[in-house]
């Protein structure tokens, strides 16, 4: 089994731009915060961090299977 350099290079480029999403949404979330309802507020909240995790956790583990050829 070789490594896919395709994957890598879409892996590469992708660990610099979700920081940059990252950013933007956090700025979104910052600026319309305060004119949702609590219970949006929440779920809005929930699916920042639940996507950001599942984002460096795809990441991490994208990088780690492709470079050790698993």
């Amino acid at each position: 089994v070789l490594s896919s350099l395709p994957l890598q290079v879409m892996l590469y480029f992708n660990v610099y731009y979700f920081p940059v999403w990252c950013l933007a949404e956090g700025i979104m979330l910052h600026l319309k915060y305060h004119l949702l309802h609590w219970h949006y507020q929440f779920l809005l909240v929930t699916a920042f961090l639940i996507l950001s995790l599942a984002e460096v956790s795809r990441l991490y583990l994208g990088y780690l299977g492709n470079l050790q050829e698993k």
